[in-house]
């Protein structure tokens, strides 16, 4: 399936029909998230993956009762960090340089004028940039869904503060920033299924500037 083909093809999922997505499906959407691009390469986000149907039970009403939580085959949980620190950023470049077979402190400089950056600002703005590196994972999860033909319905209706104690992302340095249904959908009973996809008109949407 060609992308553009693919993104009219996908829409919000509003109703799903309980089928297992394959595992071969399952694995291209994953490693199509892992390999989104992130700001510095950091990846400020953990993606778990749930299947389990009495914790989707319990995720649904945190969820302001969607059906999709439950009627999914997978839900994808978004988690960034909460904040930024040296240690982080630090295991992060090490890993780099070591796979890249370059020297230890190679990165040693662009790690402190980074560090340098984010020290000074406050917490929040750390786990607000840390959940929008999330959304971009989210983009590509979404079209790479399509592409397997998938349904996905990306939701923040939902509570993070309740989800996070449940997953015990606290514990883990990590806050929930929008959650990922993926399934099929149940065409007979979704209300939205054969209605026009409509978004904004090209001429209104682009501006161009030579």
């Amino acid at each position: 399936m060609k992308l553009i083909d693919a993104l009219n093809w996908r829409y919000a999922t509003k109703k799903m029909n309980g089928q297992t997505v394959p595992q071969e499906k399952l694995d291209y959407i994953l490693d199509a998230t892992r390999l989104s691009p992130s700001s510095s390469g950091l990846q400020p986000y953990e993606i778990f993956v749930i299947s389990n149907p009495e914790l989707l039970e319990k995720i649904q009403p945190i969820a302001f009762n969607q059906s999709q939580i439950t009627e999914c085959s997978h839900l994808l949980v978004f988690a960034a960090w909460d904040g930024y620190s040296l240690d982080r950023i630090t295991k992060v470049f090490d890993r780099t340089v070591a796979e890249r077979g370059i020297p230890a402190d190679a990165m040693d400089a662009y790690k402190e004028r980074l560090w340098g950056m984010y020290e000074p600002l406050p917490v929040e703005w750390h786990a607000n940039h840390a959940a929008r590196q999330a959304y971009i994972a989210l983009g590509i999860a979404m079209a790479a869904a399509a592409e397997q033909q998938v349904d996905a319905t990306p939701i923040e209706g939902f509570s993070p503060e309740e989800l996070d104690k449940l997953l015990e992302l606290k514990e883990k340095g990590l806050k929930s920033a929008v959650i990922l249904p993926l399934g099929y959908r149940d065409s007979a009973n979704d209300w939205l299924v054969n209605l026009k996809k409509v978004r904004t008109p090209k001429e209104t949407f682009i501006t161009e500037i030579k």
